[in-house]
């Protein structure tokens, strides 16, 4: 599809009305949530920049040596993985994850976070694993991370960028003509830059659809998703008597979160099968 966006004196008004009209032609929809959003780059493209970015990251840091919390990190990350990609069978739309190659990788760091590029690569550091306590608490995490990568939210944040940083070209024209500016757009939409693989917080919006659709995914895959109430509570505690956590830089506030998530439990619950 080309769109043709022209810069204007008055740009904001018609950027707006063009970002619109963009909206209801470039539609995808969030599983389970419904949510309408809007994402204009191939798939095929933004995987192929993350796998770049996600080689160089674990190029720049060092892998964790401690064999039984990465085998805990695998093997939440294939759980989850194998439960969402029955759920697509169940659906008939096994196609829609054909672009993912999931990585679950565990980093020697102190810091309390965790992260996922589009595709499937995820990322946790050995800092969270003291809060994460066991493998229901991982799963949390791991949930979370690949809720966000399913339901393409780079390529939402990115494809906004597109629109305002690229939007005097036809978009399909600035993907094959303008490499160089696409790449840059990636990497600041995930503030890739002196630090390789440090990614900016995501919306308010999106972090509570990740933890919306994490507490459903760690569900499928045999996991309490109660266990996400004290999970986060142990979040709160460490925010509390340290430096936040980045996990937590642009979440809901954290009444907000436990209220949302003790509302969202019954829907989890609906699709817990302990001991899969």
């Amino acid at each position: 599809m080309s769109v043709q966006l022209r810069s204007r004196s008055n740009g904001g008004p018609i950027l707006g009305l063009l970002l619109i009209t963009l909206l209801a032609c470039t539609c995808s929809t969030v599983p389970l949530t419904g949510r309408r959003q809007l994402n204009l780059i191939p798939e095929s493209q933004i995987n192929s920049l993350s796998l770049q970015q996600y080689e160089e990251f674990l190029s720049a840091h060092e892998l964790s040596r401690d064999r039984e919390a990465t085998a805990m990190v695998r093997r939440v990350g294939r759980n989850i993985q194998q439960a969402v990609e029955q759920f697509y069978r169940e659906r008939g739309e096994s196609e829609a994850l054909n672009g993912y190659r999931w990585e679950f990788s565990l980093i020697e760091d102190d810091q309390v976070n965790a992260w996922c590029m589009p595709g499937g690569k995820v990322v946790v550091y050995t800092g969270l694993l003291p809060v994460a306590q066991d493998n229901a608490g991982l799963a949390v995490v791991v949930g979370h991370e690949v809720a966000h990568a399913i339901a393409r939210h780079g390529n939402e944040r990115m494809s906004h960028g597109l629109v305002a940083q690229l939007g005097g070209l036809a978009l399909d024209k600035a993907l094959e003509n303008k490499p160089e500016e696409t790449r840059g757009l990636f990497m600041a939409a995930y503030g890739i830059g002196a630090q390789v693989g440090v990614l900016l917080p995501y919306s308010r919006l999106h972090e509570s659809e990740a933890d919306h659709l994490g507490l459903i995914f760690m569900a499928m895959a045999g996991y309490d998703p109660r266990v996400a109430i004290s999970f986060w509570e142990r979040m709160v505690a460490q925010k509390q008597s340290a430096a936040p956590p980045e996990f937590l830089s642009t979440h809901p506030a954290d009444e907000t979160r436990i209220r949302n998530m003790r509302e969202l439990m019954p829907e989890a619950m609906e699709y817990y099968r302990p001991g899969q």
